[in-house]
């Protein structure tokens, strides 16, 4: 059960984790050749910061990554400091070394030259009993002009040819594009990365090769001419009130969900104690319920400091977090379909519950909120988690989470508050749960299982695993809606089923009809049809291997540069998609709109379609670095360069965002967001052509 419980509370747990484990980075000189980079780390009681030696099939070791070496050399591997423990970890059945309260570990740097720069960072794992971080980096920056006149020694001979070979090439579209953006490689071996690697994005055919200058172009801001267009393409206010409205119905779902209901009759039986004094009674129902806001907006806040809004985008597609998401759907579905109880220890709710009714004042009304959080954590977890990774993708704001979490707090607090102002009222509700309660949570079981399968696949498309192809996904959603369609018509049972309950009642009957027509409706799926209804959460099309449906709109370029040079040998305009491999919105686009004949003729004829999509967790041939908002923003992979193109070149940061270019990149209409009105995308389309050949 202790385990169990691990896996409910991860979220909460890891977001309260990251406060725990904290590092400071120093350095200093040791000799005229040397600099030490350390990293000095602090640990909360309980936790542990594993150490550098540890096997394959371990924990997260703490290692040294560069991102840049000029004129230096790294010195040897990283290094623990004192204090370092070894024991046997029973979970992994292997030694590790850990530090407690605090570590510290030391880089040393061998300086070649005068002018020298080190830009890299610190990767460590840490734990406690029950919980664990994410593997997690520590930048750091050492630079200046002070190393040695000469290099200690000559490069090998092999590296000096490879540099003559790479200075002598042509620009490729990889390496100009690095010029564009302001950088240049930053020794022999990134400049061979840069000029020689490009096939590890997307390849650019030889007489597509295109200038500096043109690429530059190519990377140069459009926001104000595309303001000239009338297009609103920022949308975070209204971002912000699409998440606010899905935090709400959030908090709607939650009100029906088995852990919440319990909390009612708590909450009647607790304010009839305060109901002599109505003047009173009713400053403490409202009380009750800011205080249900305060706690649930308390949390979004949390998360935005620990995380912000960049962050939860990246981690929205990241595979650990996913999988795990994925894990405690499957746990709580397998849990309300009768496979075993999850319940929070009952010490718990029973402590915080007893402190409520003896603590008078304030803090007892804020106590009894708290212990509604509590004790329904376990179903309204779920939906807490949805709405968090539907505010990464929201539009870039930081107050994306707690603007969600609101809503969500909003909804859940409104009938509470009524319950507590008119307790008399209501007296008579219970928390048991009947057999309607029953089929509740099985619905919800389904459910939360048909999800887990959604968070599989974004990690699955994200990092290219093809593990969870369309067909396979659409089949075992077939086979779990069968399956509710089969238990509401009392065919098949479950294990905390009445044995005598063999009636259907009118609204299972409904509500079966529904699970058995969608499973129904999606059948054809399996051989291509574009099933609209589901196509914000299957896998894209493109990922199905066995397909009848002749009709396809796939993008030919995934990379700018290759895309742009194909439109201008062809003397077609361009339709950039940025997209994600997470984004909901963007497959019901790419079904609901693209999938229309009249869309698809104008996209594939008259347009060169490229999709960028900024969740690519491909690995750049070098780490770019860029200046952004007066900060230093590092690009490791290929989602994080198309990232950075829709930031800076068109102001947005949301997906899907479409907009039409000419060959020299400058806009030809306004750009679109998601809208399924098919008649606006298509007179989009054809005013864009309109332009470019007036144009032309």
């Amino acid at each position: 059960m202790k385990r169990i419980l691990t896996l409910i509370l991860f979220l909460i747990a890891v977001v309260a984790a990251w406060a725990q484990v904290s590092f400071t980075v120093s350095h200093k000189r040791v000799s005229p050749t040397e600099i030490d980079i350390i990293f000095t780390g602090r640990a909360d009681k309980g936790w542990h910061i594993y150490g550098t030696d540890i096997g394959e099939g371990g924990p997260t070791p703490a290692t040294f990554g560069s991102d840049v070496l000029k004129g230096a050399r790294l010195k040897g591997r990283l290094k623990e400091g004192s204090g370092v423990q070894r024991k046997h970890d029973p979970i992994f059945d292997m030694p590790v070394t850990y530090f407690e309260n605090a570590a510290t570990f030391t880089q040393r740097i061998e300086l070649t030259a005068k002018d020298y720069e080190v830009k890299g960072f610190l990767r460590y794992g840490a734990c406690n009993d029950e919980n664990c971080l994410p593997p997690t980096s520590v930048d750091c920056t050492v630079k200046g002009a002070d190393g040695p006149a000469a290099t200690g020694a000559p490069l090998p001979a092999a590296l000096t040819a490879t540099t003559a070979t790479a200075t002598g090439a042509a620009v490729t579209p990889e390496a100009a594009a690095n010029l564009a953006l302001g950088i240049s490689p930053t020794s022999a071996s990134d400049t061979l990365a840069a000029t020689h690697t490009t096939t590890a994005v997307t390849a650019v055919p030889p007489a597509a090769a295109v200038d500096s200058g043109t690429i530059r172009q190519w990377w140069s801001p459009v926001t104000e001419q595309l303001k000239t267009f009338g297009g609103d393409h920022s949308t975070a206010s209204k971002a912000l009130f699409v998440v606010f409205g899905l935090g709400f119905l959030g908090g709607l779902l939650a009100l029906v969900t088995p852990c919440v209901w319990p909390i009612i009759p708590l909450t009647v039986s607790f304010f009839l104690k305060r109901s002599s004094d109505r003047r009173k009674a009713i400053r403490d129902a409202l009380t009750y319920g800011l205080a249900i806001i305060v706690i649930y907006v308390g949390l979004g806040l949390i998360i935005t400091s620990v995380f912000g809004a960049s962050a939860l985008n990246d981690l929205s597609t990241n595979a650990v977090f996913n999988l795990i998401f994925c894990a405690m759907l499957l746990l709580f579905g397998a849990s309300f379909l009768g496979g075993f109880e999850i319940t929070l220890p009952s010490r718990w709710s029973n402590a915080v519950d007893s402190k409520a009714s003896t603590t008078t004042g304030l803090l007892s009304i804020f106590l009894m909120a708290f212990t509604l959080a509590l004790v329904s954590f376990s179903c309204t977890g779920p939906i807490i988690g949805f709405l968090l990774v539907e505010v990464s993708t929201s539009g870039g704001s930081s107050l994306a989470p707690t603007i969600g979490m609101l809503g969500f707090a909003l909804a859940l607090a409104l009938p509470f508050t009524l319950f507590a102002l008119f307790p008399t009222l209501i007296k008579k509700a219970r928390g048991s749960s009947g057999s309607w309660m029953n089929t509740v949570k099985v619905v919800l079981g389904f459910l939360e299982l048909a999800f887990a399968l959604k968070f599989f696949s974004v990690a699955d498309l994200a990092y290219g695993w093809r593990l969870l192809d369309r067909e396979v996904f659409l089949a075992l959603w077939i086979a779990l809606f069968a399956l509710l369609a089969l238990y509401l018509f009392k065919v098949v049972k479950l294990p905390h089923d009445e044995p005598a309950e063999r009636t259907t009642s009118i609204p299972e009957y409904f509500l079966g009809i529904a699970a058995l027509a969608f499973s129904l409706y999606m059948l054809p799926g399996l051989w291509g049809a574009p099933v609209k209804a589901v196509s914000a959460f299957a896998p894209p099309m493109n990922t199905q291997d066995f397909n009848l449906d002749p009709v396809k709109v796939e993008a030919k370029f995934t990379d700018y540069e290759a895309g742009m040079a194909h439109a201008r040998a062809t003397g077609k305009p361009v339709l950039i998609d940025f997209t994600g491999f997470g984004c909901v919105n963007c497959r019901k686009m790419e079904m609901a709109v693209w999938h229309d004949a009249k869309v698809r003729d104008l996209i594939m004829n008259d347009y060169v379609l490229i999709s960028l999509y900024v969740d690519d967790k491909t690995k750049l041939p070098a780490p770019i670095e860029v200046q952004e908002n007066g900060r230093t923003t590092t690009l490791r992979t290929v989602g994080d360069r198309w990232s950075y193109l829709q930031r800076t070149k068109f102001g947005a940061n949301a997906q899907p965002f479409y907009v039409l270019l000419d060959h020299a990149a400058r806009p030809i209409g306004p750009s679109r967001s998601y809208d399924e009105d098919i008649d606006a995308y298509v007179r989009f389309l054809r005013d864009g052509i309109a332009v470019f050949r007036q144009q032309q």
